[in-house]
């Protein structure tokens, strides 16, 4: 399968890419894709950067899939994968091969990153990144385009919204329901149910202000 990621910023993500060709031999990271005009043509770290998101067409193919690798807004990371789709582009997922995905049941554009654990029953919707050392709790589910930062710790039978952006260090509490489009700030721990679009930050987690509603 030859595979292109969408994102040129984070070295880190092509230690990744190298792990998965060594363990999958039937993947080929063809190279990247980088919405920045003045990356074009340049090396990242071994791979090439060919162009944005114009290309997606003119590459797709059978055998061609894509991963979007944009994680610092989940708006952003929503619209992008959107567009891909859009231009006639195949997701596919670039999971670190160290992750045990043993009753576990995954979507499709997936980005998950090296030391994650995802405890079993755990459901991880399409087109949602969960960063490195994350823990997801048993029988948790979680939504599309979701933003898990790294260090993050989710307890068991938690729900988290399409949308929601977890920011590093913070901690959910057993059979939290959080709503979409929900940013959780970094280091709060979230002790009860968060409605859709709030904000919330501190320990425990309050609610400071609303995000806009119109990021569907």
């Amino acid at each position: 399968m030859k595979t292109y990621l969408l994102g040129a910023s984070n070295p880190e993500t092509v230690r990744i890419a190298r792990a998965v060709e060594r363990s999958e031999p039937n993947i080929q990271i063809c190279g990247l894709l980088d919405n920045d005009p003045a990356k074009k043509g340049k090396d990242f770290f071994g791979y090439k950067i060919l162009g944005g998101l114009e290309l997606i067409r003119e590459l797709s193919s059978v055998d061609t899939a894509f991963v979007n690798l944009i994680t610092g807004s989940t708006r952003v990371r929503h619209e992008t994968t959107h567009e891909i789709v859009q231009s006639g582009g195949r997701l596919a997922n670039l999971i670190h091969p160290s992750i045990d995905l043993t009753l576990v049941k995954l979507g499709v554009g997936l980005y998950l990153q090296e030391s994650v654990i995802l405890q079993a029953a755990v459901e991880v919707g399409d087109n949602t990144s969960i960063h490195m050392a994350a823990i997801v709790g048993h029988e948790t589910k979680i939504g599309k385009s979701v933003f898990i930062a790294h260090a993050v710790s989710i307890s068991g039978c938690c729900e988290i919204g399409d949308g929601t952006f977890i920011g590093t260090n913070a901690t959910l509490l057993p059979r939290v329901k959080v709503g979409k489009w929900v940013t959780v700030g970094a280091g709060a721990v979230v002790t009860k149910d968060v409605p859709d679009y709030a904000v919330v930050v501190g320990n425990p987690a309050k609610i400071i202000k609303f995000n806009s509603e119109g990021n569907e």
